[in-house]
């Protein structure tokens, strides 16, 4: 089992920028994908972006591409994601995910993490 932490919310005003992190331990691979979902009040949760740990392709929801980025550090077993141009439609609890593909990361189920609140002021 994979055990993640959120770190680096805050409050922002519209057309700011914040960087998340995650953490990651425990029976974590190489070969993994992570990514990051967001749940806003009231809302469902839903997928962001995703990197593999090593090589290939990111993939991101048309809501946040072209403003946010997702990284990842396998030595350092960490993943950020630096997000630009916030929206007040941005604000959410965002959590980090671990699957072991591409395919399969869209459906994580948790366990979650503790999350960390963004929120965008107008």
């Amino acid at each position: 089992q994979v055990q993640l932490v959120e770190s680096g919310g805050g409050l922002v005003q519209a057309g700011g920028s914040l960087r998340l992190s995650c953490a990651a331990s425990g029976r974590t691979s190489s070969n993994y994908v992570m990514g990051w979902f967001r749940q806003a009040p009231g809302k469902g949760r839903e997928f962001i972006a995703a990197i593999p740990w090593i090589g290939g392709s990111t993939i991101y929801a048309d809501s946040v591409k072209g403003r946010f980025a997702i990284s990842a550090d396998w030595a350092k077993n960490t993943v950020s994601l630096q997000m630009n141009s916030l929206k007040p439609e941005d604000t959410a609890v965002y959590y980090c995910a671990a699957s072991s593909s591409i395919a399969t990361i869209r459906g994580f189920r948790g366990p979650w993490g503790p999350g960390t609140q963004v929120t965008v002021s107008s």
